[in-house]
């Protein structure tokens, strides 16, 4: 069974189509990374998997469960960390804690969620006290409550140092091992690169591709960095290689040469160097980074990214796109 189904989704608000035919499919037990520049659609894309808004056409499952007509049975199976989250500046951290504990008819320990996510310090402070970053922490321990099946992330790393980022990669590692499957959205592409079994990247509101980060690699033109070790760099050789067929740039630094390039071109790079006068030592390959793949699906002009613009901001999508549900609702499914 798939833990999140999106079948023929769109999503208008008036005259703006947040999104148009999606169809998404998580599997149970995987790590998902949902990418896409701003405005593509993300966030919307969670509030229906959330019953916080509503398709204007398709349908959506998750766990199994009608996103619509079976809310209730998804929010005792979800734990989520919402994008824009508040917490109560004259409650501690404890009685956030404990809240999301009650909710969910758990036995959890509130100190032990506390110290999985790195506020045991901190857990009675009031909250309004607390950094962005321990808010953040904060409301990730209430996510966690009663090892739900399904947790779904939007920017989880925001305000989070680089200590912060990697603490909450190994948690979610560990959830994923555990069971659970994880969803969650993210401009910090390395973050994604580290962690997720696949990746979607949704542009202009349709999932322009799904794939593994390798899969994704093997499917794009996106270009490897060819690193060559020389014995010299002679004068000119350079510009020579940026004029070959298939490179976009080269440049130096002491007695090494990276070169952005096609598979194709490598031999020629190569020879082309060696020709200058140079005595090539040793060379390798580095594959394009996830960033240059995003770049590569969502750029107006890459051959991969030839869906529809015109799209408008998520921001401007969602003005009002909660004015249906209650604040008890909202804050439900927070915890």
């Amino acid at each position: 069974m798939a833990a999140i189904e999106l079948e023929n989704v769109t999503k208008r608000f008036g005259d703006v189509t947040a999104l148009e035919n999606c169809d998404l499919d998580v599997h149970e037990g995987e790590i998902y990374g949902f990418l896409g520049p701003n405005g593509a659609g993300k966030s919307t894309t969670i509030n229906l998997l959330l019953d916080f808004i509503r398709p204007t056409g398709g349908t959506a499952r998750v766990l199994g469960h009608d996103a619509e007509a079976e809310s209730q049975r998804i929010r005792e199976r979800v734990g989520v960390l919402p994008e824009g989250f508040d917490v109560y500046d004259r409650l501690t951290g404890r009685q956030h804690l404990q809240f999301a504990i009650d909710s969910k008819g758990s036995d959890d320990d509130p100190n032990e969620i506390a110290a999985r996510v790195g506020i045991a310090d901190a857990i009675d402070r009031k909250a309004g006290g607390y950094s962005k970053g321990m808010a953040q922490r904060l409301v990730l321990g209430m996510a966690l409550v009663g090892q739900p099946d399904l947790l779904i992330l939007d920017e989880p790393s925001t305000g989070l140092d680089p200590n912060g980022a990697r603490e909450m990669r190994e948690i979610i590692r560990a959830e994923r091992d555990r069971g659970a499957t994880v969803f969650f959205s993210s401009h910090i592409l390395g973050q994604v690169d580290a962690i997720c079994d696949r990746v979607g990247i949704l542009r202009g509101g349709e999932l322009v591709a799904e794939d593994t980060v390798e899969g994704l690699r093997d499917a794009t033109s996106a270009e490897a960095t060819l690193v060559v070790k020389v014995d010299r760099v002679p004068d000119g050789v350079l510009e020579e290689v940026r004029s070959l067929p298939a490179v976009s740039d080269a440049s130096a630094e002491g007695t090494t040469i990276r070169v952005s390039c096609e598979d194709s071109s490598k031999t020629t790079v190569l020879g082309t160097i060696e020709d200058a006068g140079a005595t090539v030592e040793d060379f390798s390959t580095e594959d394009a980074s996830l960033e240059e793949l995003f770049a590569s699906y969502t750029n107006d002009n890459s051959p991969q990214s030839n869906v529809g613009t015109g799209r408008s901001g998520d921001e401007t999508a969602r003005s009002g796109e909660n004015t249906d549900r209650t604040t008890d609702e909202i804050t439900e499914v927070k915890t």
